[in-house]
């Protein structure tokens, strides 16, 4: 008897090793935990997007409090940086180096984001789903550890292009971006989808703004005067809501409006300008707007609503931002659900590398794919025009291709 509970003693222990042996963890994994970094301007004048931060720690707490991701609960701890690149810089090391995190979560902004993509590649800590769509965050070639998320700007903006050319051949444009890299190339991904020729008949004005300019006023004055009647603007949402108002107050009525898809929540930035004023404007959008009428039934928007109602009670349902920072949460769960018991930053950078999901809140048809080749996880979109209230979308899902 002895030695059979002798024997059984050993084959347990031998078990237990080979279990624990199947687990692989990096810095910031356990049996019991997974602690995600992330940097997010709480304050200064792209604050308005701190909320699609707030939005992720209320996802995470409801995974959490289902059980977590394979039985581990998921820790996010979010700085400020202000939008402010010498900010992230000290952030981003205090989360590497004193938080010791598993990876960069949905950091917020180009500027930002560039600011330590190489620090993150040369630490080999992931870089996951960074908030921003310059074409730059695929380039899985130079920085392995980095990857977007949403569609490329230049992606996006050969969109409004395209429907210009189709619609408004004789059209006089104007080309409004903040003066960055995330800017730079949404005015270039315009011109791109134009091409040299029409680029040199069509574009009348082009003109840029700081993220800390107190106003835009004067741009939009110099843009109304260059007697564009097409106008395409990139800003973020503080800038967004003072042009759309001053566009308004002076009477300029452009035939077509695009704003960049950065800049679409209602609550942040058409509310505030003015809904008189955001009238038409045009945009393009992955997700599903759950203010949109057609999705009133939809079980994935209830499902939605009832996590707004249960985990972020305060959080504005008009905000557009708050679904951004849901779907992204989303993508993150099912990146660690992938992970398995291999929690080392190199297998949740080949997980995030190897997606291919249509995740509920996402547009019929749209879906989130990657691969090592491919660090562009969502690709398509749909126009959407506002009415004065909603958003409404129109035409087929462009991008798939």
């Amino acid at each position: 008897m002895i030695w059979k509970a002798v024997t059984a003693a050993i084959a347990l222990a031998l078990a237990t090793q080979a279990h624990a042996a199947d687990k692989k963890y990096g810095t910031g994994a356990s049996d019991t935990e997974i602690k995600l970094g992330q940097t997010s301007p709480f304050s200064g004048a792209a604050s308005a997007y701190s909320v699609i931060a707030k939005t992720q720690a209320a996802y995470f707490k409801m995974i959490n409090d289902q059980g977590g991701v394979n039985g581990r609960k998921i820790n996010l701890i979010t700085l400020d940086d202000g939008y402010s690149p010498p900010k992230t810089v000290e952030q981003t090391r205090k989360l590497v180096e004193q938080e010791e995190v598993a990876a960069i979560l949905n950091p917020l902004g180009t500027p930002t984001g560039l600011a330590v993509r190489k620090y993150l590649n040369d630490k080999k800590v992931p870089q996951l789903f960074v908030g921003a769509g310059a074409t730059l965050w695929g380039d899985y070639a130079h920085y392995p550890w980095t990857i977007g998320f949403q569609p490329s700007y230049q992606a996006e903006t050969a969109v409004y292009a395209k429907y210009v050319l189709t619609n408004k051949p004789d059209a006089k444009i104007a080309l409004f971006y903040q003066n960055d890299d995330a800017g730079k190339d949404y005015g270039n991904g315009f011109k791109k989808g134009l091409g040299p020729e029409n680029t040199a008949r069509m574009v009348v004005a082009e003109t840029t703004y700081e993220s800390t300019d107190p106003t835009v006023d004067s741009q939009i004055v110099k843009l109304k005067a260059s007697g564009a009647n097409v106008l395409f603007m990139h800003a973020i949402p503080k800038q967004a809501a003072q042009a759309i108002k001053k566009i308004g107050e002076i009477g300029w009525k452009p035939d077509l409006f695009f704003l960049a898809a950065t800049s679409t929540s209602v609550s942040s930035v058409l509310k505030p300008a003015g809904f008189e004023y955001s009238r038409d404007i045009i945009s393009s959008y992955s997700l599903k707007d759950p203010n949109d009428p057609q999705w009133k039934d939809d079980k994935d928007v209830i499902a939605w609503q009832d996590f707004m109602k249960t985990y972020f009670p305060d959080g504005n349902l008009q905000d557009q931002l708050i679904v951004y920072g849901y779907v992204v949460a989303e993508a993150t769960v099912q990146v660690l659900k992938q992970c398995g018991d291999d929690l080392t930053h190199e297998n949740i950078m080949k997980q995030a590398a190897n997606l291919d999901i249509a995740l509920p809140m996402f547009l019929p048809g749209i879906k989130v794919k990657t691969s090592p080749t491919d660090y562009f996880p969502v690709e398509a979109m749909r126009l959407q025009r506002f009415n004065g209230e909603t958003w409404q979308l129109f035409g087929d899902t462009i991008g798939n291709d």
